[in-house]
């Protein structure tokens, strides 16, 4: 697991980055019940504490409306980097890689150009199965490269913002 720093802030500070501290990424099934939770927090960054990471455990043959959101939660208030990057839709894309496991996704969300941004997904889970959802952010992908309006990383490009994983087990 880990957290990187985010995007420009200030036009006139040219890669002034803000600190991802806090990722959170909820499953809630389409057809009604508890939302599932994963979240990914580091409030001293790389190094010192070790990040307090929480696994939810989705549902086997479910369908879920599925969101991340980015926080800082170092300053106060807690930044929602989240806001910085649909305003910025267009520079910004959420790639998502569901590993040994049987799940797929789909974007939702769409940015002024008809790309995906990714902030919102849905995701389908099939049989039970065990293995890992990495989570990357990249600023400025290729949106129009071959593959990357279907979430295929491979031809994107760009700068990862941040990247994390979650172990997941589907029940």
């Amino acid at each position: 697991f880990m957290a990187l720093s985010s995007c420009e802030k200030d036009p006139q500070i040219p890669n002034e980055e803000e600190l991802i501290t806090t990722v959170t990424y909820t499953l809630t099934p389409v057809s009604g019940g508890d939302p599932v939770i994963f979240s990914f927090r580091d409030l001293d960054g790389d190094g010192g504490q070790s990040p307090v990471v929480v696994l939810g455990r989705p549902k086997a043959n479910t369908v879920y409306n599925a969101v991340v959101g980015l926080y800082n939660e170092s300053v106060s208030p807690v930044d929602t980097i989240t806001n910085e990057v649909s305003e910025e839709a267009l520079e910004h894309q959420f790639f998502y890689t569901f590993s040994d496991m049987n799940a797929s996704y789909i974007y939702t969300d769409l940015d002024t150009e008809n790309h995906p941004i990714g902030i919102m997904t849905r995701v389908t889970t099939g049989e039970p199965s065990e293995g890992l959802v990495t989570i990357i952010l990249r600023h400025l992908p290729d949106k129009f490269a071959s593959g990357v309006s279907d979430g295929d990383i491979s031809n994107a490009g760009g700068e990862t913002d941040i990247e994390v994983s979650f172990l997941v087990i589907i029940e």
